[in-house]
């Protein structure tokens, strides 16, 4: 397969990452399919990215005809049976059983040409596609979030993953108008391994009441970072970073440097995952749906 013959691409996980990868490819021209376990997530999604649309053009960064383009070009998908693409790109839970689930079908779903990439955050592409009979198709497509917004795309071979789909992945993110950079199949990848103290070591002061939230974020905001931590991890999603982290900490043989946070554990287990549920570190009733 060559990229001009990639026409369909295909999205499994309709969250915050799936959305916006969906949208990416929707505005650089592709057909779009768009499929969740959940159907109510994949409504939500259609919303939040003509709700993104809009913003784009309010910023005078598109134009309407380019968002009434990108919209025709989202596909929901009821059943996963149904997605079947040139390229498609899992976005879900960071659970390795999940996404053996999720490729396994794929692989049998869709011919020999596609390629199947994957958007985790820390799980070695290796383990994801040693249960497939063709572990030569898989990819690391790693997008950052807001994926809509975020140019860097790692781009990461498996043990197995052959050098054509690796250079036509890259070239593919390209298309989409990210950075693509090759990384090494190792745990956290490179952004994550280097980006996971930031955030461990923010919630160990928070932990030992060394300082608030607030003041935490406001210090390292002050020292050049765009974002402090707890309201990044908000944005993420608190339950997304603690899953990251908890992988990643398992990974790497439960070092003591990756523990995770008995305080985000506390965040998640009461539900309070940022800003898609309206409460994390901060509250913001007003982006709750």
């Amino acid at each position: 397969m060559q990229l001009k013959n990639i026409k369909t691409v295909g999205i499994v996980g309709a969250g915050t990452m799936g959305l916006g990868i969906a949208q990416v490819c929707a505005l650089a021209g592709y057909t779009t399919l768009i499929f969740d376990a959940r159907q109510e997530a994949v409504a939500a999604a259609m919303r939040k990215i003509e709700e993104n649309l809009d913003k784009g053009i309010e910023k005078k960064k598109l134009t309407r005809k380019q968002k009434d383009k990108a919209l025709s070009r989202l596909e929901p998908v009821v059943h996963i049976k149904g997605m079947k693409a040139d390229l498609i790109i899992e976005a879900v839970v960071e659970r390795l059983d999940v996404k053996h689930q999720i490729f396994e079908f794929l692989e049998k779903n869709n011919g020999p040409e596609t390629i199947l990439a994957t958007n985790t955050s820390s799980i070695p592409i290796t383990r994801i596609a040693a249960s497939l009979k063709h572990p030569e198709r898989v990819v690391g497509m790693h997008f950052f979030n807001p994926a809509h917004i975020m140019k860097l795309v790692e781009i990461i071979a498996g043990a197995e993953t052959s050098d054509k789909v690796v250079k036509l992945s890259k070239a593919f993110a390209e298309k989409l108008g990210k950075t693509a950079i090759l990384a090494k199949d190792a745990p956290g990848f490179i952004v994550n391994r280097v980006a996971r103290h930031y955030y461990v070591e923010s919630l160990l002061l928070a932990e030992e009441n060394t300082a608030d939230f607030a003041a935490i974020d406001d210090l390292l905001e002050s020292s050049g970072f765009k974002m402090g931590p707890f309201r990044l991890m908000d944005l993420i999603g608190v339950d997304t970073n603690f899953s990251v982290t908890t992988s990643m900490y398992d990974a790497f043989w439960q070092a003591p440097k990756f523990r995770p946070s008995r305080l985000q554990q506390l965040k998640v287990d009461a539900g309070h995952l940022g800003r898609k549920s309206g409460r994390g570190f901060y509250t913001y009733e007003e982006d709750k749906d």
